[in-house]
């Protein structure tokens, strides 16, 4: 017997995965909503929407397990229906209509007109930037672009969300206006590679011509940039940083690694040298950016040489933040030609020290903060603490201050000026500035 609590027809969409598909699961909510469908994220529904991630090993797994509980509920009559889409859908349909045949339906990444019909709304081309948000209301991601040119052989994108394809910067614009309409204060740029943008379109590198168009949008106050690439990166956009306060001294550019031999295996185009120049023009064109990058240990024929090589340089550069993945060996890559040779445990190994190493990296910045005033915006009250993040922060990944709600209000998505009077690895501690 079905609970009569879940109401008829309402769709129910759970997210997986990275911002890209957050993005997505918002558009695709948008379509529903204009089609007059009752939708919800991640709440209750008699109709549930898997959007999936399928990029490296512990996504996939948390995808069939999701996949799974859902197929689950339906067969003890909780739900009517259960739609797979999202990247583990594009890349391993066939399998997966044969291991988990309960599921209704399968689509991949580009196959929404297709499932807004499977579940009764036609897809409509006039609802351009429309979509149901589910960040907090001050921040919104803005994907710029799709699919990924790049040929990195660990990477199995290209396979998921194919060739990129920039979004033209007229309906960028018309979607941030209807943003900042909503009360959006913050525009997080996302794509599988930023700086690739407008080179489809327009035939040039067009980011910085893009930031200049978004800093007009009335009511947009930040603009921070995700997943940019080192190789042939726009050093246009370093200038508009540094003339435009609008946008963030923030960037994300995951370097993946930095042993020649590693680097050149990964075929990503460039070197140790040139990497580290690169960082090194960067701080001197925009001496305040923080630089936020992700790097892969245990890759194919990774020596204790090369790691050592990883780790010294990670000492040596005080990346402000950085994440640290252990390599996922993924059929169809270039990479997965190669012997999977580094032992698990010596990947964990190795990812712990990269973190300990940054962890005491952290915690020394931080240490020097202490006593400094910073504009932050805040996001969310957790427990006793409103979270709040600095203009060098990003949702979820980064830094966040903390201010305790026992002794100081402030409100959830304004930005405010705190002092920091504590400082720990990860975590900041502020109270507002009065004066």
């Amino acid at each position: 017997m079905r609970t009569k609590s879940i109401k008829k027809n309402k769709i129910n969409v759970v997210t997986l995965g990275c911002s890209k598909n957050v993005y997505d699961s918002e558009v695709l909510m948008g379509q529903l909503k204009a089609n007059n469908k009752d939708v919800v994220h991640e709440g209750e529904g008699n109709i549930v929407v898997i959007n999936t991630c399928g990029f490296i090993n512990n996504a996939k797994e948390e995808s069939v397990n999701t996949i799974l509980e859902y197929v689950q509920k339906k067969k003890v009559g909780d739900l009517d229906k259960v739609f797979v889409t999202g990247c583990l859908s594009e890349r391993y349909k066939p399998d997966l209509q044969k291991e988990i045949p309960n599921v209704d339906e399968y689509f991949g990444t580009s196959d929404l007109p297709n499932l807004l019909k499977a579940l009764g709304a036609d897809y409509k081309h006039e609802l351009i930037g429309e979509r149901l948000t589910t960040t907090p209301k001050n921040y919104a991601y803005l994907k710029i672009a799709e699919g990924c040119d790049r040929p990195c052989s660990f990477c199995a994108i290209p396979l998921m969300r194919g060739k990129h394809r920039s979004k033209p910067l007229e309906e960028l614009v018309m979607e941030s206006e209807k943003l900042a309409a909503k009360g959006v204060k913050e525009l997080i740029l996302i794509a599988q590679d930023l700086t690739y943008y407008g080179l489809d379109l327009y035939k040039k590198r067009n980011l910085a011509e893009l930031l200049r168009a978004l800093v007009k949008v009335e009511g947009i106050e930040w603009i921070r940039l995700h997943y940019a690439f080192p190789t042939g990166f726009p050093m246009d956009v370093l200038e508009v940083m540094r003339q435009e306060p609008k946008v963030c001294n923030y960037m994300d550019i995951p370097l993946q690694h930095i042993s020649d031999s590693i680097l050149k295996s990964m075929r990503r185009g460039t070197t140790q040298t040139k990497t580290t120049q690169l960082l090194q023009d960067f701080r001197a064109a925009v001496p305040e950016m923080t630089i936020r990058t992700t790097l892969i240990v245990g890759y194919p024929g990774e020596t204790e040489e090369d790691f050592q090589t990883l780790k010294r340089w990670v000492m040596s550069m005080r990346f402000e933040r950085l994440g640290c993945f252990t390599y996922s060996h993924e059929e169809n890559t270039h990479a997965y030609n190669l012997a999977d040779d580094v032992p698990e445990e010596v990947k964990q190994r190795r990812a712990s020290e990269i973190m300990e190493v940054q962890s005491q990296i952290s915690w020394e910045l931080n240490q020097e903060k202490i006593g400094k005033n910073f504009r932050c915006i805040i996001d969310r009250k957790e427990g006793n603490y409103f979270v709040g993040r600095t203009e060098f922060d990003s949702p979820d990944v980064d830094n966040e201050v903390l201010v305790d709600a026992a002794q100081h209000y402030v409100k959830i998505g304004d930005f405010v000026n705190l002092r920091i009077i504590d400082a720990a690895d990860f975590d900041l501690y502020g109270e507002p500035v009065t004066s």
